[in-house]
């Protein structure tokens, strides 16, 4: 559901940017405040952020509609790291796949990040996820809370692409049909969605309960080693960017689909100046545009996989151990 800067006017993408990041400015600043955030975290938020960037990477197909979707990813970092940090895990991914893959517009960059992440860290994942997990962790609650997180939140999220194509005065994708296709692909998407992440966060949880356990009630993760749990996910991230990439849907995902199904095309044109500087602003980073090479497309998704992979580990794991140093910094002022 990544959206390309021709569905946002100027000021609706660069109004909907100052939101997100003072959403990012909010987190930073409860993080520091933060007493359960320490070490033992950054190498997850790292490598789950890592792992999240090569599961989008996968689209799977939705039976019977020509159209396909991918995991989100929200609740999963927030199930593992709590709402802050997984927000600013969230961004790190998205900044990666716009800048070096141009997945997504550079205009549109503060919206999708508000769409996948602000509303799963600060709406489903608070007040879906957390007080049906708060009841006693299990399997089957676990299940439970994460399909039912995940939905609210692909709804709220695909609900809140149509309002901003309504406020940037879109034409081309009236406000009632645009809506009417996209809630339902998108509960489609969700409930898979759903279904893949609770099967993960069951098998993070099986392996060291106190992960999800810390991150539900806001405490230090009171574990010896988290070296089991952080191989098996970069073994995943490596296995889903370098082969089953390979493997992903080729249907436009449920944002194009709409799209497609309202105007025929799976992109709308726009010109401007705005929309130039972004174009080429992410000309000159993107080196590995929609995630190929041009010499060999498939060589080039696995490549890209695995280069997105690190920068994100890279981006996400900078980002938790700048904010650990703040806070220690703050901490010995006292």
């Amino acid at each position: 559901m990544h959206m390309a800067d021709a569905l946002l006017s100027p000021p609706v993408g660069l109004a909907i940017a100052v939101v997100t990041i003072g959403a990012i400015a909010y987190s930073v600043n409860k993080i520091k405040k933060d007493e359960s955030f320490d070490e033992k975290k950054i190498p997850i938020m790292a490598v789950s952020g890592a792992f999240i960037f090569a599961a989008q990477m996968i689209n799977f197909t939705i039976p019977g509609t020509g159209s396909s979707g991918h995991i989100g990813g929200g609740i999963l970092l927030a199930a593992l790291l709590g709402p802050f940090p997984a927000l600013l895990t969230m961004a790190a991914v998205l900044i990666i796949q716009c800048l070096f893959f141009a997945d997504g517009g550079l205009l549109a960059l503060g919206a999708n990040i508000f769409n996948m992440g602000v509303i799963v860290s600060f709406i489903s994942y608070p007040l879906i996820f957390k007080p049906i997990a708060s009841k006693g962790l299990s399997p089957k609650r676990i299940t439970l809370a994460t399909i039912a997180a995940v939905v609210t939140g692909l709804q709220l999220g695909a609900f809140s692409v149509v309002l901003e194509t309504m406020a940037s005065d879109i034409t081309e994708l009236p406000f009632h049909v645009f809506l009417l296709l996209m809630q339902p692909i998108h509960l489609a998407i969700g409930l898979t969605e759903g279904v893949v992440t609770a099967a993960v966060l069951c098998f993070i949880y099986s392996m060291r309960p106190e992960i999800m356990e810390g991150a539900l009630t806001n405490k230090s993760i009171e574990s010896k080693s988290l070296k089991k749990v952080i191989i098996a996910l970069v073994i995943f991230t490596i296995l889903l960017a370098a082969g089953f990439s390979l493997f992903a849907s080729s249907f436009p995902d449920g944002l194009e689909w709409a799209i497609g199904n309202i105007t025929g095309g799976s992109e709308i044109e726009k010109s401007g100046t705005v929309y130039n500087i972004s174009e080429k602003i992410q000309e000159m980073f993107a080196f590995m545009p929609d995630y190929s090479l041009k010499t060999n497309p498939e060589q080039g998704t696995s490549l890209a996989g695995i280069i997105g992979g690190t920068l994100t580990l890279m981006l996400a794991g900078i980002t938790g151990v700048v904010i650990n140093v703040m806070k220690k910094k703050k901490v010995a002022k006292r």
